[in-house]
């Protein structure tokens, strides 16, 4: 799908898209947000990321994506340093990579998903391991889309008859994780147990995002349905 597709898809379902309304709580704060990794041996590294500095605009980050066997990066400045600012679940770039979220996987698409999943150059910062590139990619990427096509399953045929309703994060249950905690050089607030809800003829369902991690004030998708 080209990426002005993507985004035109993103845009008319962030349109769609109403508030989130109460629901399950998040799991508990029990499993780190990052695993141990797997190490396989690290692919070329194809980078391709456009610097600036200051968070990423909402255009930025609707446009960004990256196929599950690409190499190619989200657009995300690669040298900004992590913040300590806190993330909210809401605003206009929140709800365009929700909406890229919900887009990937009623196209059965990773790749459209992929603006909402923690960026490249952001976990080589952050993760404290030998090649934090190959686990990104070979892992929580390949983990990511693996998610994303079971989730676009779990539609069947109603995908035509669903509608995104938002993501539910329970901002109380986020805390800071300080370097060292899991297998991290930086610190970053997690959150467990988020809920994506949507409804398929008006009949309210929803979907566990296992967990976020913030980036400079924003929250990612780190693990969709499991940690591996």
């Amino acid at each position: 799908m080209p990426r002005a597709a993507r985004a035109a898809v993103a845009a008319a379902l962030l349109a769609a898209t109403t508030a989130c309304i109460r629901g399950d709580p998040p799991a508990p704060d029990a499993s780190p947000s990052i695993a141990l990794p797997e190490m396989p041996p690290a692919p070329p590294d194809a980078a391709a990321a456009t610097p600036s500095e200051g968070r990423s605009s909402p255009s930025q980050v609707a446009a960004a994506s990256t196929s599950a066997g690409d190499s190619a990066l989200p657009l995300l400045p690669p040298l900004v340093p992590q913040t300590h600012d806190r993330p909210e679940a809401s605003g206009a770039a929140f709800d365009a990579r929700v909406a890229a979220l919900w887009a990937g996987i009623v196209a059965d698409d990773p790749a459209t998903a992929m603006p909402f999943f923690f960026p490249l150059e952001a976990y080589r910062q952050v993760k404290d391991v030998a090649d934090p590139a190959s686990d990104w990619k070979h892992r929580l990427v390949a983990a990511y889309a693996h998610d994303v096509h079971a989730l676009h399953a779990r539609l069947h045929d109603a995908g035509d008859r669903a509608a995104l309703v938002g993501l539910e994060v329970n901002d109380a249950r986020a805390r800071w994780v300080d370097p060292g905690e899991e297998y991290n050089k930086l610190g970053y607030f997690r959150v467990f147990g988020s809920k994506l809800r949507y409804t398929v003829d008006g009949e309210m369902r929803s979907a566990e995002v296992k967990s976020l991690i913030s980036w400079r004030g924003e929250w990612y998708v780190v693990h969709l349905s499991a940690i591996p």
